[in-house]
């Protein structure tokens, strides 16, 4: 398949779930992947993975939290590959301590606003110049569900930076729209991922994260990859500041539409 032929495209959190499938499922349509996490062996892998099959990768390894780590990666993807297609700022941090607002610690907070709010925030600042010199690009920026409905398990902070990301990703959607940059948010529900699992570490909280699913099931990581390569290609070339809901029906069940 070849739905990001010659296109070069960055993905942080790599080294596992959405990131990890989004990688190798960009390369093998044809992309350039650059692999960024804070995890390097299992970044390393992810990239060998798609070199072994015949793609083509690098790892980096970078702390999406801080502004010359995020302004590195641009800047090494540019001398690597000599352009910026699609950009997916991924990476993002569930903590276990995270809890609700009486409960949950400042510094939980500070860590994971860093993370997944301003880590998108340092992404979206040096891959949107990257990009303009590049011709325009695709920006997929994960979000969750919980930032639509909130979380049937405290988990506050978490939260609040998805809410983040959505309203961000709107913004410099508008901002950007007519320099060829689309900048689009994917917002998964509940998935069997390591994160979520080990929040959820007993069956009972399980079951309650999924009776309000439709579905009735986890979504895959590998379900998220593909909603993302139709994000980053040019299939979805008239869309932008879109919240795309990938989340088994749960939004469609428990959102009001606006009257």
């Amino acid at each position: 398949m070849t739905r990001l032929a010659g296109k070069v495209a960055l993905v942080t959190g790599a080294a596992s779930g959405i990131g990890r499938e989004s990688a190798l499922l960009f390369a093998a349509n044809g992309a350039r992947v650059v692999c960024v996490d804070l995890t390097g062996d299992d970044n390393a892998t992810t990239a060998a993975d798609i070199t072994g099959a015949g793609g083509t990768a690098v790892a980096l390894t970078a702390d999406v939290s801080l502004a010359a780590d995020m302004e590195s990666v641009v800047s090494t993807t540019v001398e690597e590959f000599g352009a910026l297609h699609v950009a997916f700022n991924n990476a993002g941090i569930m903590h276990p301590e995270d809890s609700d607002a009486v409960d949950t610690g400042e510094g939980i907070w500070d860590l994971t606003m860093g993370v997944n709010a301003k880590g998108v925030f340092l992404g979206c600042k040096y891959e949107i110049p990257a990009m303009l010199e590049s011709g325009g690009g695709s920006i997929i920026n994960t979000a969750s569900f919980v930032a639509v409905v909130g979380a049937a398990t405290p988990q506050v902070a978490y939260t609040a930076s998805k809410g983040a990301v959505l309203a961000l990703t709107r913004e410099l959607a508008v901002v950007h729209a007519r320099q060829n940059i689309r900048v689009n948010s994917l917002c998964p529900g509940p998935l069997r991922t390591e994160l979520l699992m080990n929040l959820l570490d007993t069956d009972e909280k399980k079951k309650r994260r999924l009776v309000h699913v439709p579905m009735g099931r986890f979504g895959e990581a590998a379900e998220m990859a593909q909603a993302a390569l139709w994000l980053a290609s040019d299939e979805a070339s008239y869309v932008t500041g879109t919240d795309l809901m990938v989340d088994g029906g749960l939004s469609a069940a428990y959102v009001t539409p606006e009257t």
